[in-house]
């Protein structure tokens, strides 16, 4: 996925591996951000190692409406995809759930489970967009 973000110039703050399905968040991080190109992307070169699976013909992808850009809603959709395991019945706690994370490039480290995630992701969006060294 790290190869797929830094060719499109994306972010994913949030992703789940599901033993059926997964579920990521891909935000772009400049005008050059193109997440339907980064989606074939990403799923011609990981197709393989889904063998003998193969990814679905078409892939769900959904763009926040309007109501879902409010303050605190982008978050509120990120903790749904983070607790999916636990409504699922895989873990009691989605902290205990090893397949779930954030990929950031350059902030190996930064995960969803840190106490001050969004602080830091969104520092580290915003200096991007503002075409800054991250911190």
């Amino acid at each position: 996925m790290l190869h797929t973000l830094v060719r499109y110039d994306l972010h994913c703050p949030v992703y789940c591996l599901m033993p059926d399905h997964v579920h990521f968040i891909w935000i772009g991080c400049s005008a050059r951000s193109d997440q339907k190109l980064a989606a074939t992307f990403f799923r011609r070169f990981t197709d393989g190692l889904l063998s003998p699976n193969k990814w679905q013909q078409q892939c769900f992808d959904h763009v926040l409406r309007e109501e879902e850009r409010e303050h605190g809603a982008f978050q509120s959709v990120c903790h749904y995809i983070v607790e999916n395991p636990v409504r699922k019945n895989l873990v009691i706690h989605c902290e205990d759930f090893a397949y779930s994370g954030a990929v950031v490039p350059g902030f190996p480290d930064l995960t969803p489970r840190r106490a001050d995630f969004w602080d830091v992701f969104w520092k580290i969006y915003n200096r991007r967009m503002d075409g800054a060294t991250a911190p």
